[in-house]
Order: structure tokens, then sequence, then C-alpha cells
């Protein structure tokens, strides 16, 4: 269900138009420091495109379509527009035969047509996408806790460093980031959906890694949010007896006064974990395609990685109340007439 259109009471920008475009810039160009040097990333060049039918386009919750086009010179052959490079970052890990401990890092920029349009949703999606190769040994909890903690840190300094160039920009971001399970958040809160559980939690915590999105929780049998089975490891079960080695960083955002998600992560599928999942989403026939093939006959790295959003990053820390403040893109006429009447400028 798409999340109504908000138009919080009294907004006024706190930067005009221009000194968020400048804002935007520092914004990225800060952040992508600071991620490079905590997880130990070398950036590296990325496709907008890649062939069909090769299992290399992440396919998100299995039902968007990508936007695809023919090649005239390439004898037609189908392309089509990435989701998201979760598997193409793989490829190009085990191309680059990075050492474990070290990554990459891109602009990966995306159109997903079947997006619901609200404030933080658009039809144009631009992230950092990053991998970088981890051990059999790594493939923990614990790592994947300290991974979010690095990259929750790294979000802090860009805040610090953003308030100091304009004062008007108080921090808000707390101290530290908490953990959580959905099937311990479920049962916490079994009245409430999946989308209110994380308002509940950020609400409380300010900011939260949401563990174990893609599996059946106990109580409704439905999982608490959709994720491919090919690419995050959400089965795999940790010493505490809980499933998923993948989750969500959420905070709490003052000007919508809601949860606001600003990454999705996780340890990758191993062989065991792939054939599970696909097993249990019954789509064993992805394992005829070049990448699940790859990975089944050992020829990939075991990797761990993810994607942050660019403009949602930018319109957290600039205290924007809609993604159109800081992307250009296209909305429906009657969402630009409502947020125009409410003194927010969609560019």
């Amino acid at each position: 269900m798409p999340l109504p259109l908000l138009l919080p009471a009294g907004y006024r920008p706190l930067l005009d138009e221009l000194a968020t475009e400048v804002a935007i810039r520092s914004i990225k160009e800060e952040f992508q420091k600071n991620l490079a040097f905590e997880l130990r990333l070398q950036r590296v060049t990325a496709p907008l495109f890649v062939p069909s039918g090769t299992g290399i386009n992440d396919d998100l919750n299995g039902v968007e379509r990508p936007v695809s086009f023919l090649i005239r010179d390439d004898g037609g052959r189908k392309a089509e527009i990435v989701h998201s490079l979760a598997k193409w970052k793989r490829l190009k890990l085990a191309s680059l035969q990075m050492e474990p401990g070290r990554g990459i890092y891109t602009d990966m920029n995306a159109i997903r047509p079947d997006e619901e349009l609200d404030n933080v949703h658009s039809l144009y999606v631009d992230q950092w996408d990053w991998e970088k190769v981890i051990t059999r040994e790594a493939r923990t909890l614990e790592t994947l806790k300290e991974t979010v903690r690095r990259i929750y840190y790294a979000l802090r300094r860009t805040e610090d460093a953003l308030s100091r160039a304009y004062p008007v920009l108080r921090p808000f971001l707390p101290e530290e980031i908490h953990f959580h399970f959905s099937e311990d958040v479920e049962a916490e809160m079994p009245e409430l959906s999946p989308r209110q559980r994380e308002d509940a939690l950020c609400r409380r915590e300010g900011a939260v890694f949401l563990l174990g999105i893609g599996g059946p929780l106990p109580l409704s049998g439905k999982p608490h949010d959709g994720r491919a089975p090919d690419y995050d490891d959400w089965t795999t079960e940790s010493q505490e007896g809980h499933h998923g080695l993948n989750g969500d960083i959420l905070v709490w955002n003052p000007v919508l006064g809601r949860s606001f998600e600003l990454s999705s992560m996780g340890i990758r599928v191993d062989k065991e974990a792939l054939l599970r999942q696909l097993s249990l989403r019954g789509e064993e026939k992805r394992l005829s395609l070049p990448f699940h093939q790859k990975l089944v006959e050992g020829k990939l790295p075991l990797t761990m990685g993810g994607g942050i959003g660019q403009s949602r990053l930018c319109m957290l820390l600039l205290q924007k109340a809609h993604i159109g403040e800081i992307q250009s893109s296209i909305w429906p006429e009657a969402m630009v007439s409502a947020c125009r009447s409410h003194n927010i400028p969609l560019l």
C-alpha cells in the first residue's frame, strides 16, 4: 500500500534552492569519502543497463518491471536498465580478484516505473551501491552488525560536517544504532503492520537496523518486507536462533514524523542459501541463468553489500519534506499542486 502524501504543517525549507544544490554536492562528497574509508572500498564505474536473460539484474521483490530496449547494432538484443547492482557487483569483485576485507562502491542510477510515488519514492533511484569480499568465517551476525555500525558512523560524521557548514541544520541522529530482528518486533507488536512497527521502533530509539527481512515471520506467516531469493541471505539461522543475515537501516525522520529507510543490505547468499531460498520461492528455474550457475559452481566470491539512497540521505540531512526537493523527476500533477500549496518546492 502506498503511503499518503505527507504535508507537514508550517513547513518551510531551511535552505533555498541554490543553497540546497550546493549542500547536496557537499553531502555526496563527504559521505562517500567516509563510507569508502570505513569499509575499505574502491570506487568503480558501473553500467546503467545490462543484457536481459542473464540473471544479472536485481529483480527486487520479483514483480517490478525493468525498463527495457532493443539494441539495433547488436541484432536487436534486449537490454534492461538496472534495478540495482546487487549481482553485478559480485561479478565485478570476481573479475577484480579483490582480497577479503576490501570492496567496491559505485553510483547506481535506476528507473523504476512501478514505484508507488510519495514523499520518499520516485521513479528515479540513485544509490551508492557497495560490495566487499568476506571469508566464510565472516558470514556471521557480528560481521553484519559491525558493518552497520561503521556505515552509521559515516552517516553521523557527514551530518556533523553539514551542520558546521550550515548551522541552521541542527543534528538530530542519535549516537548509536540499535539492532532488532523482525520476528522479535512482530512478537512485541503483533497488532501493528510492518510499516507501523518500523514507525514505533524509530520513534522510540531514533536509529534501528531491522534484521531478517525476506522470510515468513512466525506469527503472520508473511515476510516483514519483500526480498529476492538470490542476493541477500535471509534464511541462515544464527546462534541466537534467529533467521536472516540482512536488514534495513531505519531512522526517525523529524520532518515527516515517521520512520525513514536509508539502506537495505546484508551478507549475500552462498550456494547453500541460494538453493534453499530458490526452493522456498519455487524459483529453481533461475539456476539455469549464467549468474546463478557461476555462484553454484563456486566461481564467485563470498560477499556482503547493499545500497544507500543518495537522494534519501540528502533529503534527511537537509530536513526536506519531499524527495522531489532533492532530485528532478516526474510527479502526478495533483502531487505537484498539493506540495506547492504547502511550501514544498519540487525541482
